[in-house]
């Protein structure tokens, strides 16, 4: 999830956790612990932007970081705030709760995270809310807001956090269940219309989750469509993009191509585009493509000009948004 959102869910927990007695010093505490795995974003004032994307999500939001951080802020902690009657092992329940946390959301959107590194460079991602999805984030800033306005000793602060905890919770329940609908409904169309296909992945289209972006192909190419929960057809519109990695024959030993193929789980296309080639990386979904069909990617890479792929991964995500694109998003959300 975005940052804010971490920030905002783990001063609800450590509200939660240290309600009596440790005010708001719990929610200073939770908001850093729920936030330190994204320290990684200073990999990229020395990485290139290839190596950055993996460093990305991989060893700071794994189990060993985990399990060597825990530890450490639970000394800290417990050292700062001398004298006090809090036992050790509650500090390192709260921390654990804080940075498992973290690292357990972040699996539900679609980046991947390195659980096993750097004992495996595998990436796991469960495709199931996007990124930056406000039905999640919500819940837990309107909460922050109050906890940060009522007293420390106010009665309603147990229904603030309370509120900021369990709603996004709830949320991302239901947003499970709306994946294993989707997964259900693709399926059964993908043998309906004949489309060859050796893997595929759904993940939400942005800032919700009832459309959502499908992708499914295999070493040749890719089909690429939209499905909303509220679609009443067993029929899917795709779009094909061939995949085209014989353009890559003369960059193969390239490093920064051995980071892309890797980062991307198999999920690319190549295109030719002037004196260069694009590298897409297909899983962070489709330039406006509920309303272009052909539209380029989100995440699209020049390989031979690598001085131009600055915030790579963000520079698509909200491309050529306008009111007729957002008009065109929510009528495509309610379904054919």
């Amino acid at each position: 999830m975005d940052s804010l959102t971490h920030i905002a869910l783990g001063a609800c927990i450590g509200e939660a956790f240290f309600e009596k007695g440790f005010a708001k010093k719990a929610m200073v505490w939770g908001a850093l612990a729920q936030s330190i795995p994204d320290i990684d974003f200073i990999a990229s004032f020395w990485l290139n932007t290839s190596e950055n994307l993996l460093a990305h999500r991989g060893f700071t939001h794994s189990i060993l970081f985990a399990l060597l951080i825990i530890p450490l802020f639970a000394l800290i902690a417990d050292k700062i705030h001398r004298p006090h009657n809090i036992q050790f092992k509650t500090w390192l329940l709260f921390f654990s709760t804080e940075v498992f946390l973290h690292l357990f959301i972040d699996g539900f959107n679609n980046y991947g995270i390195g659980w096993l590194e750097p004992f495996s460079h595998a990436r796991f991602s469960f495709n199931t809310i996007y990124v930056a999805d406000p039905f999640f984030s919500i819940w837990p800033a309107i909460a922050f807001v109050m906890l940060l306005i009522l007293n420390r000793n106010s009665p309603k602060r147990k229904f603030w956090w309370r509120f900021g905890v369990f709603l996004p919770f709830i949320y991302l329940a239901y947003c499970s269940v709306n994946k294993i609908k989707i997964d259900n409904d693709v399926s059964e169309i993908f043998a309906r219309q004949n489309i060859p296909h050796q893997k595929y992945f759904t993940t939400p289209a942005p800032l919700q989750n009832w459309l959502w972006y499908v992708v499914a192909g295999n070493d040749k190419g890719y089909y690429v469509g939209f499905r909303s929960l509220f679609d009443t057809k067993k029929q899917m519109n795709f779009q094909y993009f061939p995949r085209n990695d014989s353009l890559l024959k003369p960059l193969r030993d390239h490093r920064d191509l051995q980071n892309l193929l890797r980062f991307s789980q198999n999920f690319f296309t190549v295109e030719k585009s002037g004196d260069g080639l694009i590298f897409n990386d297909l899983r962070f979904g489709q330039i406006i493509g509920w309303k272009n069909p052909k539209e380029q990617f989100v995440f699209h890479y020049y390989l031979q000009h690598p001085e131009d792929n600055k915030l790579v991964v963000q520079r698509g995500r909200f491309a050529k948004w306008n009111g007729d694109v957002i008009k065109a998003l929510l009528k495509r959300i309610k379904g054919n």
